[in-house]
């Protein structure tokens, strides 16, 4: 089984990608700034903000490294970029930038990382920025039909999901990864832009016998869609194409066939259940361009199974069987 290693001086960049975060992405900033364990570098993507946030960026944090975008690449692009230029890095931890680590968040996940060398990716304990007795998630769960969703989101914070434990992958709003396998993987999928690329590339990477584990000590305080918006059309559009797409590029056949029927049956509920609450057209666009961009899918699955080391029979354990959030 592959395996993430790290040394005593294991050196770690921190990536945060921006589009007009505003006060969030300084604070987030803030929060890096105060950390017990020092990140051997900080970068900032952003996706060409109107709304000053580089300006400011570059005259309060002196220290990170701004790479100010023409145009807006996505999510999955941008952290793509800075993952490759994080030459002398052994890991990269990304954070949205409305995301708000503790102190200790960094040196947690770190120190994870080398106590566990069997695994490679790790997820954090995130807690809702506006209500930090209730979990915001601890990584993300996958349902056998394709649907997905943040794990314990909205649980009661105490007493729930203390002790570490393997997840399916974590969310990238707070995360770590081991960045040659990382890149070695392919890094997110740009052709998502953004939504469900980090659950893609933890299917990916479990297909290659990578481990994600939870590290509950790894605290964040999350707003969650706070730029993009939770129930936008923005994120309703992609996140519905992703699952799609992430569906079909990862589970390996005969079990693609076994479950389509399955991930057809949630597809349909989920149209349904979104026109009802009045996004008819955004989620059937979705659905659309989903099929529509199913060659290129295909083609990729090609090259994702062709590099799987492990048995669907495997990953099943850590799927889910019942639709529940916690």
């Amino acid at each position: 089984m592959p395996s993430g290693t790290i040394n005593n001086q294991g050196s770690v960049a921190v990536i945060i990608v921006n589009w007009n975060g505003g006060e969030l992405v300084t604070r987030c900033l803030r929060s890096v700034r105060h950390q017990t364990l020092h990140p051997t570098k900080v970068f900032v993507v952003d996706n060409a903000s109107g709304d000053g946030s580089c300006e400011a960026i570059a005259a309060q944090f002196p220290e990170v490294t701004l790479i100010q975008l023409k145009k807006n690449i996505g999510f999955a692009a941008a952290n793509n970029l800075a993952a490759r230029r994080a030459e002398d890095c052994d890991w990269i931890a990304l954070l949205n930038p409305d995301a708000f680590p503790e102190p200790t968040w960094l040196e947690q996940l770190i120190a994870a990382a080398r106590d566990h060398p069997e695994f490679t990716f790790f997820s954090s304990r995130m807690l809702m920025a506006d209500d930090p007795t209730r979990l915001d998630g601890v990584g993300d769960a996958y349902h056998v039909s394709g649907l997905v969703w943040r794990e314990g989101h909205g649980a009661p914070a105490p007493g729930n999901f203390l002790d570490e434990r393997e997840i399916f992958s974590p969310c990238a709003a707070a995360a770590l990864y081991r960045r040659e396998v990382f890149l070695d993987a392919g890094g997110f999928d740009e052709d998502f832009f953004c939504y469900l690329e980090d659950v893609d590339l933890g299917f990916r990477l479990r297909l290659r016998g990578y481990r994600c584990l939870y590290v509950p000590a790894a605290i964040v305080l999350h707003k969650g869609s706070a730029v993009t918006g939770r129930r936008s059309d923005f994120s309703i559009y992609h996140g519905h194409r992703n699952l799609t797409w992430t569906f079909i590029k990862n589970v390996p056949s005969p079990w693609l066939w076994l479950l389509l029927p399955l991930h057809v049956v949630a597809c349909v509920v989920s149209i349904a259940w979104i026109a009802w609450q009045g996004n008819g057209t955004t989620i059937w666009r979705a659905k659309v361009d989903a099929i529509r961009g199913l060659r290129g899918m295909r083609a990729k699955r090609r090259s994702v199974q062709a590099a799987r080391t492990v048995g669907f029979g495997d990953l099943l354990p850590l799927m889910r069987f019942r639709l529940r959030r916690h």
